[in-house]
């Protein structure tokens, strides 16, 4: 993929929002070496929930699906904070976690959301490994979050 990250961004008429602080003891995103371990995001917007309920029963999955890529776009957001999605390499690991009503069995599908949107912005580099996990709650009531991994070109700060 040619086009930069931001690029490839603005042509999908997407921006990232600000980095949302952090709710409790922890950082939004850590650099270690050459990986940046970005804390779960759950969607947000202007510091607030965008969304609250369970997958299935008060959210729908496609409502989910674009609350994920909700997520995704923050867990960039602290990337590109504390590297700069320049120096992205790829998309290592992505964790999502699906608040799902008795029954509802399509977690993957919703979290598609997010890793959809990293094959969109990095092309094969944004391809990886994942886990998704159907749960009772999540903090604050959010519907879905999104933890992500992601291998950088160089270990200093932007």
């Amino acid at each position: 993929m040619d086009a930069s990250p931001h690029a490839r961004l603005a042509e999908l008429g997407l921006r990232l929002p600000g980095v949302s602080p952090p709710k409790g003891s922890y950082l939004p995103a850590v650099l270690r070496g050459n990986l940046v371990y970005v804390s779960g995001q759950v969607p947000m917007a202007d510091g607030e929930l965008i969304m609250t309920g369970r997958v299935g029963a008060d959210v729908t999955p496609e409502q989910a699906k674009e609350l994920c890529r909700q997520c995704g776009l923050a867990a960039l957001a602290a990337v590109d904070d504390i590297v700069g999605l320049a120096n992205v390499v790829s998309v290592v690991k992505v964790t999502g976690f699906v608040a799902s009503a008795d029954a509802f069995t399509d977690q993957p599908s919703v979290v598609n959301g997010a890793s959809d949107l990293f094959v969109e912005v990095f092309g094969d580099a944004g391809r990886h490994a994942r886990s998704v996990v159907g749960v009772a709650e999540l903090p604050l009531g959010s519907p879905v979050e999104v933890e992500v991994m992601v291998e950088v070109a160089r270990s200093d700060r932007k």
